[in-house]
């Protein structure tokens, strides 16, 4: 019986997050009306020139550094030719043999490194909007807001083996872009776009297959379920005596299948050449040494100092920092409450449980560090129960109301007066005389029941572990006046 195996590679298209364009001043701000943020230079109008926008040459600079590569002194960008409505000048400005930056890689799962080969700047094309409505059912229209707008794309090399190895690839490399805040990588604003190339050889076999690239693919699952897919649906054509043809497919998330959408049989010829309006890019030693400076602890290394300095497991660790974001909430609690263990057992338990329910992001979350650290206080100094402090977080998420008004409002203060639980306590040892008996007799689970009936005359408001406490005193008592 014949095995495949998978050759992967992922081409990965991420904004920049400059507040202008790539050659001009508009805005790149997301959600504006159509056609409202251009201007003649991003509509490709006779007679305009492009202006380089440094920053975005800066971000490009520091993706690189964070991802291994290598940042070419010299490079080049060049007019990569193709007529197509979101186009406007019939050509895009990118870049082709004299990339920003070659070579590097991103580890994934147990250390394994996937090759990137290039990382490239380029300008985005505008955006079809294809009409799903009765009336205009067929038409396209275009906004060309997204035209101009810088991305970098990074190509990596076909080593990635499974759906699974590039779901983890697209999450870490998002995760180092985030970290090295260059991009904010929103899949849904279409800050992070990614293009699969996919085919399938026998087992051992060093030769490539033909390869298929899908595009449509709008999360994270989406690549991993598309490739999965398409990886079948190869594997079905070769058995069943077929041919793969080298074409685009699109993801159709609905019916979970790649469609065709055009053939590939020959490579397209874009007639790149160098575009004669922009110098040549140089980078100096000493600018790559200032923006080797700019890059942050990145994801593995702020995951391996929290191991080593806060006692946190690897698991623990990997979840805090998997969002850079989630560590630096994490990193603020521990400034007002400094208890490692008890704020991941928070964080990755509560605040994240909320979060996935609820849909929100936890920069849109009413949580703060704060509140958060406010109300593991009160559970420190014996005023809530850590079962009451449940009860109390959900409705900070809900209102952001703080903890303290809360537990005013709902009367969910701790009983925590000695005297007050002891008259309690007294009152259940005489009702309850066979368990007070059992526990004197060395049955140390019979407590369990006499702290249990304190809990139910208070509703739950005693403090279990001073009742605990304040019971095994009270019946050793009991059984030395014996």
């Amino acid at each position: 019986m014949t095995h495949y195996e998978a050759v992967i590679g992922l081409e990965v298209h991420i904004h920049l997050k400059t507040v202008s364009k790539l050659f001009c001043g508009c805005s790149t701000k997301f959600g504006a009306p159509p056609n409202s943020q251009v201007c003649p230079v991003c509509l490709g109008l006779p007679g305009v020139l492009p202006v380089l926008n440094k920053k975005a040459v800066q971000y490009g600079v520091i993706a690189a550094l964070s991802l291994n590569s290598k940042v070419n002194s010299s490079s080049v960008f060049s007019r990569k030719n193709y007529f197509y409505p979101d186009l406007p000048k019939a050509y895009q400005i990118s870049q082709y043999d004299q990339p920003i930056s070659t070579g590097g890689y991103l580890e994934i799962g147990q250390r394994r490194k996937i090759g990137i080969t290039r990382l490239h700047l380029e300008e985005d094309p505008g955006k079809l909007i294809h009409q799903e409505n009765f009336v205009d059912k067929g038409s396209t229209l275009i906004d060309y807001n997204r035209c101009g707008v810088p991305l970098i794309e990074i190509v990596s090399e076909p080593e990635i083996r499974s759906p699974e190895e590039a779901y983890d690839y697209l999450t870490a490399l998002k995760s180092i872009l985030e970290y090295a805040d260059v991009s904010d990588c929103n899949m849904e604003e279409g800050s992070l776009r990614c293009d699969a190339n996919v085919s399938i050889r026998e087992t051992g076999r060093e030769e490539l297959g033909t390869r298929t690239e899908i595009k449509n693919m709008n999360s994270l699952s989406g690549v991993k379920k598309a490739i999965s897919f398409e990886i079948d649906r190869q594997i079905k054509v070769l058995k069943e005596g077929g041919r793969i043809t080298q074409e685009t497919r699109l993801w159709d998330e609905k019916k979970n299948i790649t469609l065709s959408m055009r053939s590939k049989e020959e490579a397209h010829d874009y007639r790149y050449f160098p575009e004669p309006d922009l110098v040549r890019i140089k980078i100096s030693d000493q600018w790559r040494e200032e923006l080797s400076g700019l890059v942050p602890e990145l994801p593995e290394a702020r995951k391996a100092r929290l191991v080593k300095e806060l006692g946190l497991s690897k698991y623990d660790a990997g979840v805090l920092t998997s969002q850079k974001s989630l560590a630096d909430f994490y990193e603020e609690c521990l400034k007002s409450y400094p208890k490692p263990k008890e704020i991941s057992n928070w964080v990755m338990g509560e605040l994240l449980s909320h979060l996935n329910k609820s849909g929100l992001t936890i920069e849109e979350s009413k949580i703060t560090p704060s509140k958060l650290t406010s109300l593991l206080k009160l559970i420190s100094e014996g005023k809530i129960s850590a079962k009451m402090a449940k009860e109390v977080f959900s409705e900070v998420f809900k209102t952001g109301e703080e903890p303290s008004l809360i537990i005013g409002r709902k009367g969910l203060s701790q009983i925590s007066d000695e005297d007050a639980l002891k008259e309690i306590i007294k009152t259940a040892i005489i009702n309850n005389p066979g368990p007070a008996e059992e526990f004197q007799q060395g049955k140390e689970k019979a407590i369990g029941f006499l702290v249990g009936q304190v809990m139910r005359e208070t509703r739950g408001s005693a403090n279990p572990q001073l009742v605990n406490k304040l019971m095994r005193e009270e019946l050793r008592a009991g059984d030395k006046r014996k």
